[in-house]
């Protein structure tokens, strides 16, 4: 978190995609996008709370290079974790964050207690700021079960090619290697990889965060290739029937 030259808080999208747990920019400037829609659905101007800046990274051909970011305001920060990834404990946790910090600011300005109408006015506030912070760490408490399950079969990505997958899936497949694996998810009539094109998921499973594409390479050459989420393995192992843990 910056400050500005007003002194008002300003939060580098850059910092932020990490704290989120996006691995790809290209993924958080789409969460940016959905904040930003937000923010003109409800009247207001985007760029007010999103302004365009570069940012000096480690990386590129000299160890250093400059990369496009936005200075964000907590406003506009609050709508990005509203706007992410909600199976992400990162996004959860900053939702409960950004929420518990907004009130914060509503209750700095408290009404005049010197009168019945005002202490029910403060009443009223604490009491909302309980029941926001209560709802929003029982939308962490519900996310962190989940995450990490499936981390030992995650690669650096946070994604699970399908020969893992299938291993990760042992109790619920007998375990079963990637091809006969991939015949069991035909037979089962799970319509995952495309029948013309079986190295790529339809689109409905990428849209719905359950599958990614990426490019490997096979030998000399590099291909496209399929990768779960782990909220795609979930969506698996309830497809295939089971409820179980991922295997030791």
């Amino acid at each position: 978190m910056l400050l500005d030259h007003r002194g008002e808080e300003r939060w580098s999208a850059r910092d932020l995609q990490q704290l989120a747990g996006y691995s790809k920019w290209q993924e958080f400037e789409k969460v940016i996008a959905k904040a930003k829609l937000a923010i003109s659905n409800s009247g207001m101007e985007p760029l007010d709370h999103f302004t365009g800046a570069r940012k000096v990274i480690n990386g590129g051909r000299w160890g250093r290079q400059e990369v496009d970011d936005y200075r964000l305001t907590r406003f506009g920060a609050y709508q990005v974790a509203l706007n992410g990834d909600a199976s992400k404990p990162q996004i959860a946790a900053a939702k409960t964050y950004f929420a518990v910090k907004t009130r914060e600011a509503e209750l700095a300005a408290k009404p005049d207690v010197g009168s019945p109408e005002g202490v029910l006015a403060l009443a009223e506030q604490y009491l909302a700021a309980a029941r926001e912070l209560v709802a929003t760490k029982k939308e962490l408490a519900v996310a962190a079960p989940k995450a990490g399950k499936w981390d030992a079969f995650c690669d650096s990505d946070g994604l699970i090619d399908m020969g893992t997958a299938a291993k990760a899936l042992t109790d619920v497949t007998g375990g079963l290697g990637r091809t006969k694996f991939m015949n069991r998810l035909r037979k089962s009539d799970l319509r995952f990889l495309q029948v013309q094109n079986p190295r790529i998921p339809y689109e409905v499973h990428i849209q719905a965060g359950r599958a990614q594409v990426k490019m490997v390479q096979a030998g000399y050459q590099w291909v496209e290739q399929t990768f779960l989420t782990p909220k795609g393995l979930d969506w698996l192992v309830d497809r295939l029937g089971g409820t179980a843990l991922p295997a030791a």
